[in-house]
């Protein structure tokens, strides 16, 4: 009664065949089955499966009579009492399932009672739930279509009870049909061309070259890894009517784990739970309560007390552990193929980019690198530097109102060694390799995928005809038209009311922009009126670095309150994405990434923007300052340049959201899980070391996040804008993102074999809307380190002064030695008597002569203060402005 219950009849599949009924081994179906014992006319197996059959229809038949006369309660006929079992580590070997003695099968939590049934996916409600009646006519319902049910209780908590779900043969072929699963019918053939002899020869010694060098050391072992067949054989969508034409070996085995957790996943999301149109899907379940998870397996544990390199892998989580989610394989390249195969070609595609990602940053972060030690090299060569730290004489005026000594140009001689590290004559040609660099690497990940496609056959893949989100349909389910191409009635949405209704998304998402420009003008009005209170600290060290400190503390605080935000616009987003009412699931996920994109972007970069292109730029002069409300003097870049502000902010920024992301995403579901299995066993007490049954363990778990792949990717495309977009400024960048992204690899692996239910494996041909963000990013950044050269760098007004006013004007010449005097030339003078009163210093500099000063200088273009238009601009600044947006225009075009 087992064997048929499960679709088999003496261990064989009845299959249709179109020359006849014939199972897997080629056996007829219709000829009177031999059995060991006496033979006799009548053959009892067909009819004990007659009598099952027709009992199946008659206990069908009963359920749907009482659901309608009858109040519902939970079936618990087949519940069974948790009791805590001794899981062997041994019993999950990456050997064939129908090879594995039931015996074994039993305790190791991945089949049903009998050792037969695989168990293809998990649902987990409370008794005390009170939507007893809608999880009475789901299950009910589960099982007219053909899928094995099994209860049991928790061993914790018996309120909580596990429904484990089997799909037979009969119901997999049947669906899998249905969804066009693509399953291997044939083997590639590899032709290999004809070569000369000579050429052969070249190829042998070629061969026995390459035996000598050493292996390398980033690809896996072969040895360890299994033999994926799929990869090698043509496929085609399954279809029993040609079932002959695929290769089966074992029907246990043809369906993996992942396309059987699939296929059951498409037949949960199809069945009603009541009546009516739209009463129908687990994920409606999920939503209002009944069940409390729902999820695939786990292969067994990914821990073994056996050597991988001595007894083999004990399953595919196992191996996934070993060879991609253990630190010690950090340098390896990612076993894609088995990704692919656990967790789907979505998650697979993930990897892919992630791996193609950070493989891409090693030439950036090697360039970038060289520009950092060119720096460091020339510092001792540097005329700018040498001459700021040599100019003990030349007096700045005050960088803020009242409590701002005068200071000398020297003081800064350190600010202007470290700005020479980052904008030195290398930067030009840095930012020009980083625009090709973000082109090309979009243009190489295409071809990536499209091998990756070719490989996983995905070319010829579309997804299905996508269905109406169930609350599209609920919201406009009154107002029907037909759908000239199906011919069906669907719920069809005013265009009247799809405008307002992004009207106002429109309006919220400009409202939210506003919020982050109010936040960035808080910063501002920080900065602004902390300079003049460090400069009156107390402590020297404070004192002397009033401008440092105030950047420093600028940038932890915009850093909280960029996270503080973060959590205000994701409730936003949802909130406006869900009034949109999107049609589709595609539309929904689309719309809400544009908008979290949009959102922790702006949120992200603005302040940046702030110090890149408008620090220090509409200050005013020294006597004529601007003023913020007329109040505030608005901040001043250092004497040395706005660089190293600029700087500050990019790697305080990026090295704290990475370390932070990092945490939350592997330190806190480490620290939940650890708090479950605390919780565990001070409820077992002396029983803590009992192993629990698979599905308990992965209940235990922490559920993948709801959005998916998108906290992954987000992370990741904030990354590469902040590699690409100011990279000019900080050419550390890429090397900062490719020692962060070694780590996140592993600890992205880690977090989905080890910390993480086993996500639904779900296909995908690419990786969606992120593709046209990351082109978007890449435009931006050429625009932007056109603008950070130009504008924040000093490289073109050094270029200026050494081809136009430096001792080689008109020589064609631009050394070192045509920057002398490029500093006094880019200080303007300033009368200490032509000061406001608001703004006169409380010291009169007597400090630094003896005498009060009577000139100090600042950083512009401007004529002296005796001159015909006192304060006017020069012809040099005149000069400097062309050739900055020549500069422009020229890397843009060339770009």
């Amino acid at each position: 009664m087992e064997a048929s219950s499960s679709g088999t009849t003496n261990g064989r599949t009845k299959i249709p065949h179109p020359e006849g009924r014939v199972d897997l081994q080629g056996y007829p179906l219709d000829m009177p089955m031999q059995t060991d014992g006496p033979k006799s006319d009548v053959d009892f197996s067909e009819i004990l499966n007659a009598i099952q059959e027709m009992a199946k229809d008659v206990n069908i038949f009963f359920d749907e009579l009482e659901a309608v006369n009858s109040p519902c309660k939970d079936d618990d006929s087949l519940l069974h009492p948790g009791n805590l079992t001794t899981t062997s580590d041994d019993t999950s070997r990456l050997e064939a399932v129908g090879e594995v003695a039931p015996e074994k099968n039993r305790s190791n939590g991945l089949y049903f009672r009998d050792g037969k049934c695989r168990i293809d996916y998990i649902l987990v409600y409370r008794k005390t739930n009170p939507q007893t009646e809608k999880r009475e006519v789901f299950e009910r319902n589960i099982r007219a279509e053909g899928l094995q049910m099994e209860k049991e209780s928790s061993v914790i908590n018996s309120d909580i009870i596990f429904v484990k779900l089997h799909a037979p043969w009969e119901v997999l072929g049947r669906y899998a049909e249905v969804m066009n699963v693509r399953m291997p019918f044939r083997r590639k053939i590899y032709y290999l061309p004809r070569r000369y002899k000579f050429m052969s020869r070249i190829d042998k010694q070629i061969s026995r070259f390459r035996g000598w060098l050493p292996r390398k050391p980033m690809r896996l072992d072969k040895e360890t890894l299994p033999d994926l067949e799929e990869n090698d054989c043509y496929t085609a969508p399954f279809s029993q009517q040609r079932i002959h034409h695929f290769i089966i070996h074992n029907k246990d085995t043809f369906f993996n784990n992942a396309t059987r957790s699939r296929i059951v996943h498409h037949i949960l999301q199809r069945i009603k739970y009541e009546e009516g149109k739209n009463k129908i899907g687990l994920n409606r379940l999920l939503t209002n309560g009944s069940y409390e998870a729902a999820f695939p397996l786990h292969e067994g544990s990914y821990r073994s007390k056996n050597s991988i390199r001595t007894h083999g892998a004990e399953n595919h989580r196992h191996l996934l552990y070993e060879c991609w989610a253990s630190w010690g394989v950090w340098y390896k390249y990612q076993p894609l193929d088995l990704i692919r195969r656990y967790f789907g070609e979505k998650i697979g595609l993930y990897f892919a980019w992630l791996g193609w990602y950070t493989g891409m940053l090693f030439p950036a972060a090697f360039i970038g690198l060289f520009v950092f030690l060119y720096g460091v090299t020339t510092l001792d060569h540097c005329q700018v530097s040498k001459e700021v730290c040599q100019a003990t004489d030349i007096i700045m005026c005050p960088v803020c109102d009242k409590y701002c000594p005068f200071m000398r140009l020297s003081d800064s001689c350190v600010y202007a060694k470290v700005t020479h590290l980052f904008d030195n004559g290398a930067t030009v040609f840095f930012a020009v390799f980083m625009a090709v660099w973000a082109t090309v690497f979009l243009e190489f990940w295409k071809r990536r995928r499209a091998v990756i496609a070719y490989d996983w056959d995905l070319i010829d893949w579309e997804e299905e005809e996508e269905e109406i989100r169930p609350q599209f349909e609920a919201k406009y389910s009154k107002k029907e038209r037909m759908n000239p191409i199906s011919g069906k009635p669907e719920p069809y949405q005013a265009f009247t009311d799809k405008c307002s209704r992004l009207v106002v998304s429109a309006s919220g998402i400009f409202f939210m922009i506003c919020v982050v420009i109010a936040a960035v003008f808080g910063i501002v009005i920080y900065r602004v009126v902390t300079v003049s209170t460090f400069a009156a600290f107390k402590w020297a060290l404070i004192r002397n670095n009033s401008q440092v400190a105030t950047t420093g503390t600028a940038v932890c605080i915009n850093f909280c309150i960029i996270m503080l935000l973060n959590v205000l616009y994701e409730k936003v987003a949802l909130l406006l994405t869900n009034l949109e009412q999107p049609r589709t699931e595609s539309e929904w996920e689309n719309s809400f990434t544009l908008k979290m994109f949009l959102f922790q972007f702006v949120n992200l970069n603005s302040s940046t923007f702030y110090i890149a292109f408008f620090l220090g730029r509409f200050t005013g002069h020294p006597g004529a300052y601007l003023r913020l409300i007329n109040r505030w003097r608005l901040e001043e870049c250092h004497p040395s340049g706005c660089l190293i502000d600029l700087c500050m902010q990019m790697g305080i920024i990026m090295v704290l959201k990475q370390t932070w992301n990092n945490f939350m995403e592997l330190g806190y579901p480490l620290i939940q899980n650890w708090w479950t299995r605390r919780k565990v066993r001070q409820e077992q007490g002396t029983q803590r070391k009992t192993s629990f049954p698979q599905w308990e363990r992965d209940y235990n778990l922490q559920p993948m996040n709801a959005y998916g792949l998108f906290d992954e990717y987000l992370e990741m495309i904030l990354q590469f804008g902040f590699t690409t977009i100011f990279v000019a400024a900080f050419p550390l960048a890429p090397l900062l993102a490719l020692l962060n992204n070694i780590i996140e690899i592993r600890l992205d692996a880690y977090k989905f074999v080890t910390q993480w239910r086993r996500p639904l494996a779900s296909r995908a041909k690419d990786i969606g809307i992120w593709y046209g963000i990351l082109e978007g990013i890449g435009i931006l950044s050429v625009i932007t380190n056109a603008f950070v050269i130009a504008i924040t760098s000093d490289f073109i007004p050094r270029l200026v002064y050494a081809y136009k006013y430096g001792p080689c004007a008109g020589q064609g010449e631009a050394g070192q030695k045509c920057m002398v005097g490029y500093v006094n030339a880019s200080l303007s003078v300033f009368l200490i008597s032509d000061f406001e009163n608001r703004s006169e210093p409380t010291s009169d500099g007597s400090e630094f002569s003896g005498t009060p000063l009577k000139y100090c200088r600042y950083r512009d273009y401007r004529d002296p203060p005796h001159s015909l238009v006192p304060y006017g601009y020069t012809l040099q600044f005149w000069h400097v402005l062309a050739a900055r947006l020549a500069f422009i225009i020229v890397f843009e075009v060339t770009n």
